[in-house]
């Protein structure tokens, strides 16, 4: 895995940042979630003016994840008043199982603790098994289980996890 880099997504970029999450969550969520559910999910959360509303009203950072100077995947973080949200992290198929979610959980970690945080919440689909893998690999522990209304009809059915850091 040559020249890794974390850069933070400006912006301009937001556009670029729009079109490479709707590309990995079509191809991610199709054995998941419903080809309506992950259409309705892309514009809600991951549009140009979703993200945008995000980093400015949200709290929330975005960062490429960049190998050789190719965009392989993001994260998303959001700082709350007692932890660290990580909101996103996806790599693109290509990338994935080697590494790069494992550096950019390390990169997670060191803003949580630059910016004082004690523990890293996420969500993450009761479904999604090995993504759960990873992160109790990484340490997170299940602290809750929860079912949000997001609309027109779509629930995330998830698990709430903490890392303590």
């Amino acid at each position: 895995m040559n020249m890794l880099a974390f850069k933070e997504v400006r912006e301009q970029n937001i556009d670029v940042l729009a079109d490479l999450a709707s590309g990995i969550w079509h191809e991610y969520w199709v054995d998941i979630l419903s080809p309506e559910q992950i259409d309705y999910m892309v514009e809600k959360f991951q549009s140009s003016s979703a993200i945008q509303n995000q980093v400015k009203n949200e709290n929330y950072r975005y960062y490429f994840i960049t190998v050789e100077g190719i965009n392989a995947g993001y994260f998303g973080v959001s700082f709350k008043k007692d932890y660290l949200f990580l909101s996103k992290l996806y790599i693109k198929k290509d990338y994935r199982h080697s590494g790069i979610g494992t550096k950019a959980f390390e990169k997670i970690k060191e803003i949580a603790v630059q910016d004082n945080y004690k523990s890293i919440q996420l969500t993450v689909n009761k479904y999604n098994k090995n993504t759960i893998k990873a992160y109790d690999k990484w340490g997170f522990k299940t602290i809750d289980s929860v079912v949000s209304d997001i609309g027109s009809g779509f629930v995330m059915d998830d698990y709430i996890m903490e890392f303590s850091c």
